[in-house]
């Protein structure tokens, strides 16, 4: 019988020792933690704001997508029309307009410039654009941007901004790489 209460007495001494080294840990600093993986912005608003180089009235294009860019509603795109044969100086504004009040997303692309890029694709009336701000390697980023007209006509401007994208590249999604966070085409009239 005093066999019996001696190993159930070490029993408990056991489990009272594996009990406290379990609570001891779980105790423990969060230092060795594992980071929280940071989940990719929503993005629900693109507004570009172009203002003419010789002066005038800025023109702006906003799409604007209330379920964030991968929810089932289509945007809702505005354009104002264009000058012919105009240079305009270009931004970009990116917003998560679920939160309250807005978060401003082109700060955290500024923040990580080298790790961004906007890639902008043109086609009818407008003539081009060039990258007007750098990240610190020396490589565009494309917050600021300068957009040139041609003559009258339908054009379109394609926005593409991707997160870790290979730089030096191109200047074309094609070869880039990298994820896209918020792609939009403007259907835009130059007159």
């Amino acid at each position: 019988m005093k066999t019996e209460n001696t190993i159930l007495k070490n029993i408990k001494k056991a489990s009272l020792i594996a009990l406290s080294s379990i609570a001891l840990i779980s105790c423990s600093d969060d230092d060795d933690a594992p980071e929280a993986i940071n989940d990719e912005e929503v993005i629900t608003t693109v507004i570009i704001e172009l203002t003419p180089q010789a002066g005038g009235t800025a023109v702006t294009l906003m799409s604007k997508d209330d379920d964030g860019t991968n929810g089932p509603n289509a945007p809702v795109v505005t354009v104002e029309n264009l000058a012919a044969n105009t240079t305009y100086n270009g931004t970009i504004t990116l917003l998560n307009e679920t939160e309250s009040p807005a978060e401003d997303i082109t700060l955290e692309v500024e923040e990580e410039d080298d790790e961004h890029q906007f890639f902008y694709t043109v086609s009818g009336a407008i003539s081009g654009t060039e990258y007007t701000d750098m990240d610190e390697d020396g490589n565009p980023v494309g917050i600021t941007f300068t957009l040139s007209t041609g003559d009258a006509g339908a054009a379109t401007l394609g926005v593409t901004l991707r997160h870790e994208p290979k730089k030096p590249n191109d200047g074309t999604t094609a070869n880039a790489g990298g994820a896209t966070d918020v792609e939009q085409t403007f259907s835009i009239t130059v007159e």
